[in-house]
C-alpha cells in the first residue's frame, strides 16, 4: 500500500469504476462491497437514515452473486490492492466464493460482521467463535492469498473472537463493523424510517469503540490490525494507529466528505509525520500500549 488508507466494504464499492476512482483520488487499497454465492436484493427502501453523529443503515447485503460480481473484478485497474469482501451462511459457501475470485484480487475479507445481514449470515456467525474459525479455516484451505476477517463489536468479548481467528489462519483482522442494530422513528408517523425497521449505526459515533476494540485486540494477537469506524481526518487516523491498528479503512465519511478524503488524510499524516520525525507509519503503531 502507497499509504495505510482504504475504501471500505459496502461503500461505492459494488462496481469497478467506483473502485477505480477511489484508487485515483488516493485510497491505497481498495475492498469491494460484499458479495456472496447468489444474487441478493436485500432490503426495501428506505435502507439508510442520518442520526446524530452516525448514519443506520440496513442494505441487507444487496449484491448480483459471484459469477455476476467477476465481471467487475475483471475491470479493476490494479494500480492498488484489491480486497473482495465476502458474505455466506456457511462454511462450504464462503470457500466456494472464494475460489471463484481468487485469480482477481490480492486479498479476501470475509463478513462475518453485519448486523442486519439477512439468513443467519453476518454477526450471527461473528458473534460464534467456534463458527468463526470454522470459516476461516475452511477459507484458508480453499485459497492462497491472504484472508482478512471482519470483527463485530456486538460481542461479549472481541479479543476471544479475534483469537480464535488467528488460530485458524486469519492473515489479518479488520474492526470494527457498524454497531447495533440501531433504530429512528419518525415522529410524524411514529413509524421507524428504515424499511426493515433496523439497522447498523457508523459513523463518527462508534469510532470511540472502535479504537477501544482495536486496543484490546491488539495486545492478543500477532496478525495485522486494519482499523475501521468514524475517521473524518488524519488525528482520527492516528488515535488508529497508537491503539495498535497497521492501517484504516474510511466508509461513513466519504458521504460527506467525498473521494478526496484520501488525499486529504495522506496529506495531514504526512504533515504530521515530517514535523514529529517520523519516518515509517509503523513507527506509530502501537504507541498507546508503550505509554503506560
Amino acid at each position: 500500500m502507497k499509504n495505510p488508507t482504504m475504501l471500505a466494504a459496502g461503500i461505492l464499492g459494488s462496481t469497478a469504476a467506483s473502485l477505480n476512482w477511489a484508487a485515483r483520488s488516493g485510497a491505497g487499497a481498495v475492498v469491494t462491497k460484499s458479495f456472496g454465492l447468489n444474487p441478493n436484493k436485500g432490503y426495501a427502501n428506505p435502507t439508510t437514515v442520518e442520526v446524530t453523529s452516525g448514519v443506520i443503515n440496513a442494505i441487507g447485503l444487496s449484491n448480483p452473486g459471484v459469477d455476476n460480481f467477476k465481471a467487475e473484478l475483471e475491470k479493476l485497474n490494479k494500480s492498488v490492492p484489491a480486497i473482495a469482501s465476502l458474505y455466506g451462511a456457511n462454511a462450504e459457501e464462503f470457500s466456494g466464493i472464494a475460489t471463484r475470485v481468487e485469480g482477481l484480487v490480492d486479498a479476501l475479507e470475509l463478513n462475518v460482521s453485519c448486523p442486519h445481514a439477512m439468513g443467519g449470515c453476518g454477526s450471527a456467525i461473528g458473534q460464534d467463535p467456534d463458527l468463526t474459525a470454522e470459516i476461516v479455516r475452511s477459507v484458508k484451505k480453499s485459497v492462497k492469498i491472504p484472508v482478512i476477517v471482519k470483527l463485530t463489536p456486538n460481542v461479549t468479548d472481541i479479543v476471544e473472537i479475534a483469537r480464535h481467528a488467528e488460530k485458524a489462519g486469519a492473515d489479518a483482522l479488520t474492526m470494527i463493523n457498524s454497531l447495533g442494530p440501531g433504530m429512528k422513528i419518525d415522529i410524524e408517523t411514529g413509524n421507524p424510517i428504515l424499511k426493515n425497521r433496523i439497522g447498523g449505526l457508523s459513523g463518527p459515533a462508534v469510532k470511540p469503540i472502535a479504537i477501544r476494540c482495536v486496543y484490546d485486540v491488539y495486545e492478543s494477537v500477532e496478525v495485522p490490525i486494519i482499523g475501521v469506524g468514524g475517521i473524518r481526518d488524519y488525528k482520527d487516523v492516528l488515535e488508529f494507529l497508537y491503539a495498535g491498528a497497521n492501517c484504516v479503512q474510511i466508509g461513513t465519511s466519504i458521504m460527506y466528505e467525498g473521494m478526496e478524503i484520501f488525499r486529504k488524510i495522506s496529506n495531514g499524516l504526512e504533515r504530521f509525520m515530517n514535523e514529529m520525525g517520523y519516518e515509517k507509519v509503523e513507527e506509530m503503531v502501537g504507541i498507546a500500549h508503550k505509554s503506560r
